[in-house]
């Protein structure tokens, strides 16, 4: 199966994604192959293009970038039996080289959550990477539970967005850092404090915090450990740069990866159905060469609130 796509010859810069169209592996049993509606952006795309991730993705070229996907099933593998052609799904696929920049991609049936109702394919598409990020470190790693307090770090972010929605929706008293222009839409989310990390330490506010998300580094996460309880945890998508500040403060700290999970997504659907969570998405691009490139151009900034979205030209 051949399908147009948007990908990499080298690492390098934006200046190398390029279109083409590309032969996809034979389908697996247990696979099937997805019509892509919408993709969105993470900051593993870039950081990939870049070849910050060659040593852990030794892949061949051309490589398709980009892991989520909103569509529809054109074709399922002879073992498939919980799904049919013509089903609306979402999902995080396994990452492989062929991504979900293209016009159709291979996804796992596990893998697979159905489309939530009421919800549209460019929502659908923002959620699988950063909300499954964002509900790991809460609940998988962090522990949260209802009447706990948590610290959610660049509240503005995609995994921000979808982890004040889940940790209010637990029942936890949620504070997030975010520059002043975002705090009404925080507050909307069900952030209960939201703190103007440009002219207010975190640490003068949230105090004897249960749960730190940090998606910062650097100073931001050795200040965070200040303010959790002993016994608390800190999570991070990044890495832990001063285990010994843990150590001797009592913290459990642990830098997490994403775990593909297609029951866990069907949770954050199933909540998206409920009204209790849902994708802020922050700007839309086409799946075109120039679509990516901008896209990326501005998920590089590190300033997009929400998430950015690819939608089918």
């Amino acid at each position: 199966m051949q399908t147009k796509a948007v990908v990499i010859n080298q690492y390098g810069g934006k200046d190398q994604l390029e279109e083409a169209t590309v032969t996809l592996p034979e389908l697996g049993g247990k696979q099937v192959l997805v019509s892509v509606d919408a993709t969105s952006i993470n900051p593993i795309d870039w950081k990939l293009r870049e070849g910050y991730l060659a040593q852990m993705f030794p892949w061949d070229f051309p490589i398709i970038l980009g892991w989520d996907v909103a569509g529809t099933i054109e074709e399922v593998g002879h073992d498939v039996t919980e799904w049919k052609v013509g089903d609306r799904i979402f999902a995080r696929p396994d990452t492989t080289r062929f991504g979900t920049y293209a016009e159709h991609t291979i996804v796992d049936e596990h893998l697979l959550a159905p489309l939530p109702k009421g919800v549209s394919a460019n929502e659908a598409a923002a959620v699988p990477l950063a909300g499954l990020t964002a509900y790991q470190a809460l609940f998988d790693h962090g522990h949260v539970t209802e009447g706990q307090k948590v610290l959610i770090h660049a509240g503005a972010g995609g995994v921000g967005t979808y982890a004040i929605q889940l940790a209010k929706a637990k029942g936890a008293y949620v504070y997030t850092t975010a520059s002043e222009k975002n705090h009404e839409l925080l507050k909307s989310l069900g952030a209960d404090e939201v703190i103007d990390y440009r002219s207010t330490d975190f640490r003068d506010v949230a105090k004897e915090v249960d749960m730190v998300l940090d998606t910062m580094g650097g100073d931001v996460q050795k200040n965070s450990m200040d303010i959790l309880k002993e016994g608390g945890y800190l999570i991070s998508i990044l890495s832990i740069e001063d285990e010994d500040k843990a150590k001797e403060k009592g913290i459990h700290a642990k830098a997490v990866w994403l775990d593909t999970n297609g029951k866990q997504l069907k949770e954050l659907g199933d909540l998206m159905e409920e009204g209790k969570l849902k994708s802020v998405v922050g700007e839309t691009f086409p799946l075109t060469r120039q679509g990516i490139y901008d896209a990326h151009a501005l998920s590089e900034t590190h300033h997009a609130v929400g998430k950015i979205v690819i939608e089918k030209a």
